[in-house]
């Protein structure tokens, strides 16, 4: 059964690339969202079984939306990613309920389905 799959960042040109790779390796992209708020509302809407999110939003962290979105019921799995190193978050990946981080360069089907283990 293929992985629904939410993508949020504020870049559509990164979202548009996004897609097209994941769609390429399987995954079915159920919506896209650009802040976290729609973020937030998409994963109600669309019950995504995995959240692509950037951490760096233009309204709320994505370290925040990672743990709303990760204490609710039925919570999706959350793939963090940015351009930035995980290292520079410290420990906010960890704490924040992610099941990991995948830097934007190295996005990939298989990076996001490592982390779903």
């Amino acid at each position: 059964m293929p992985v629904a799959l939410l993508i949020v960042d504020d870049n559509a040109r990164f979202r548009e690339r996004a897609r097209r790779r994941l769609e390429a390796d399987g995954y079915v992209v159920v919506a896209e969202a650009e802040d976290g708020a729609s973020a937030l509302e998409a994963a109600r809407r669309h019950r995504p079984d995995v959240v692509l999110l950037d951490v760096g939003l233009p309204d709320i962290s994505g370290l925040s939306v990672a743990e709303q979105l990760t204490r609710a019921p039925d919570a999706p799995a959350v793939v963090l990613t940015s351009t930035r190193d995980a290292a520079d978050f410290g420990d906010g990946v960890a704490r924040c309920g992610a099941r990991g981080f995948v830097p934007k360069d190295a996005l990939s089907g298989d990076a996001i389905a490592a982390l779903l283990v």
